[in-house]
């Protein structure tokens, strides 16, 4: 997001409370999942002039703006597919790859939790104001209750962005908490060993 121009500072504070997030989560039992937005090698799968992703994507944006970046950003296995090792999978954990902002578009994501009975979903990541915010409301509409937890998140662009989206959230689509709330809810559960989870 650096690349195209988002000032990514506040981004490190969301990756930390993720971590925290998602230690909480393993040792609750709860599934963790985990999103990769990025495309084919030849980025079929980013859609050409009659898709408007390829006129709103910034890394699209971004890599016809600056030719020396053109197959570098969100092809899959590149470094800006990758999750931060900060938020390295562990075994039990399940990776989702998808090609827009969505989580639900062209993915398994809605067939996985179908399959694993589960209905209520709790995010953390980033950009709030796109890739979190439209697979909330898409889990919205397909009858997923959503929570965001607002101290895990960080926007793609100036702060009343951050704050306009968690607006939307809160009032129309789903929820908004805190890692601390979140830590509390399952205070009294007992921890789940790794075969468990």
């Amino acid at each position: 997001m650096d690349l195209a121009g988002f000032d990514i500072s506040g981004a490190r504070a969301a990756i930390d409370k993720c971590v925290e997030t998602v230690t909480i989560a393993r040792a609750a039992g709860v599934k963790v999942i985990f999103f990769q937005n990025g495309w084919d090698a030849g980025y079929v799968e980013a859609g050409g002039p009659g898709s408007p992703n390829w006129h709103k994507s910034n890394a699209l944006k971004t890599m016809r703006r600056k030719p020396e970046l053109a197959g570098k950003l969100l092809a899959k296995g590149g470094w800006d597919y990758e999750l931060v090792d900060a938020l390295t999978p562990q075994p039990g954990d399940i990776r989702v790859p998808k090609p827009r902002y969505s989580g639900f578009f062209n993915s398994q994501f809605d067939s996985i939790l179908r399959a694993r009975g589960i209905r209520n979903l709790v995010f953390c990541g980033i950009a709030t104001n796109v890739c979190v915010e439209s697979t909330l409301r898409d889990g919205f509409h397909l009858e997923y209750f959503g929570i965001v937890l607002e101290d895990a998140t960080h926007q793609a662009g100036p702060d009343f962005v951050q704050k306009a989206a968690l607006y939307n959230i809160e009032t129309f689509f789903g929820w908004v908490s805190s890692v601390a709330d979140f830590r509390t809810a399952f205070a009294q559960i007992p921890p789940v060993s790794p075969q468990e989870g």
